[in-house]
Parts: C-alpha cells; sequence; structure tokens
C-alpha cells in the first residue's frame, strides 16, 4: 500500500508541471487568432462533484471507496492549479487512510503531498493543520517523539497565527502523547494549562475532551497502585 501512496505522490508531483499548461490550452484559428478553451471550469467542476461524492461515502463509512474519489477530486484540483482544493482533497486522502489504520501511508501523504503544497502556497494555516494531524498519525502509530515534535510545532505557529483554539489543541495533543509515555504528573499539568486557556477564552469545546483525559489518567494511575509491578 506504501508503494501506491507513493506512485499517487509521483503523480501528483508531475501534474504540477502539466497544470501549468491546462488552463492556458488554446486552438488556432484558420486567420491566426486564437480560442482560449474553457476546460478549467469543467475540471473544477469535476473536482468538486469528486469531492462530495466521496465525502458521503465518508459518512457511511466507506473509506476505500472515498479514497478512490478524493484522489481523483485532487486530481482535478490540481489540474486546474486550484491547491487549496488540492490541499483539502489531499488531507481528506490521509484522513480515509487513518480511518482504515494505515497510518504510515497518512503519514507520507501528509508529508510529502500536503505539507509541501501548503509550504510551496504559503498557506501557513494549512501547515499548522499538518502539523496537528501528522502529530495524531503518529501517536496512533505509537511513534511518540515525532508526535509530540509535531504538537509542538503546531502550538508554534499557532501563537504566531494567534490562534488559541489551535494552541489549546496543540497543548491536549501533547498531553495525550505523555499520557501514552505514562508521563501522568507532566500530563495533568498540561492539561490544567488547557483548561485555564479555554476558560479564559470562554470556551467550553475542550471540556469533555479535558476530563476524558484526566479519567485516563486516573484509571492508569489506581490500576498501578492496586496491581504494582
Amino acid at each position: 500500500m506504501t508503494k501506491i501512496v507513493l506512485a499517487l505522490i509521483g503523480l501528483f508531483a508531475s501534474l504540477q508541471l502539466q497544470a501549468q499548461n491546462i488552463d492556458k490550452s488554446e486552438i488556432q484559428e484558420p486567420n491566426g487568432s486564437a480560442i482560449n478553451i474553457a476546460v478549467s471550469k469543467f475540471e473544477l467542476e469535476d473536482g468538486n462533484s469528486f469531492f462530495e461524492e466521496a465525502e458521503d461515502l465518508e459518512r457511511k463509512g466507506d473509506y476505500n471507496e472515498a479514497l478512490t474519489l478524493f484522489g481523483k477530486a485532487a486530481f482535478e484540483y490540481n489540474a486546474v492549479k486550484n491547491f487549496n482544493r488540492y490541499g483539502q482533497a489531499v488531507i481528506k486522502m490521509s484522513s480515509m487512510h487513518y480511518q482504515l489504520g494505515r497510518f504510515t501511508d497518512a503519514e507520507q501523504i501528509l508529508l510529502n503531498v500536503a505539507l509541501k503544497n501548503y509550504s510551496k502556497t504559503g498557506n501557513r494555516a494549512g501547515v499548522m493543520n499538518t502539523y496537528s494531524l501528522l502529530g495524531k498519525v503518529y501517536l496512533a502509530n505509537t511513534k511518540y517523539t515525532q508526535s509530540m515534535w509535531f504538537y509542538t510545532q503546531q502550538g508554534i505557529l499557532a501563537k504566531q497565527l494567534k490562534s488559541n483554539n489551535a494552541y489549546i489543541e496543540s497543548i491536549l495533543g501533547i498531553a495525550q502523547v505523555k499520557i501514552k509515555k505514562k508521563d501522568f504528573t507532566l500530563a495533568l499539568r498540561d492539561l490544567k494549562s488547557a483548561e485555564w486557556l479555554a476558560n479564559s477564552i470562554k470556551t467550553t469545546q475542550y471540556k469533555t475532551q479535558i476530563k476524558d483525559a484526566r479519567e485516563t489518567i486516573a484509571s492508569k494511575t489506581t490500576s498501578k497502585k492496586v496491581n504494582p509491578s
């Protein structure tokens, strides 16, 4: 499966060059004047159609088919150089791999396609979001050092972009890594910081997540006391 992903990455990279000429396609009239061929509009509509159908399949839990259609959407968006929509489709492809438990494939798409796309276009919010997803993927793949690094990078960018929510999410991500590493005292400190920040911006959207994390720590520390090793 990794080979397939890398092949797709290579295909998307080659499209970067091909796309430069697609929306400039011309046909010569007998008198030598040129008529622009409006292919971009149709390809964009195809991309949107593929994307919408893929989202419907995603909601139904058919991740394999959704992956295929998100890939087709990415192809069309890349062809018309709509790199914002292209990035969204690529992120969705990574998400489908994540849902299917293909963490290495998800990682490769995020690193080699999504991150490069957002960096090339100067989309710092896109880079920040990709860092967050990489933290999540590496955590699921038990690569804790890498996960911690990407969540930290997300937090740095969140501060620069003045995104309070993204900064809180980076702290919660780091706390999850520390829980997995059994650094419970440090994790509790992070949860307290996240809670304080959430309260300061008057949001309750992280309340359940913080509560669940604390309960996880409590259950693990209680189990450790009952069954000391």
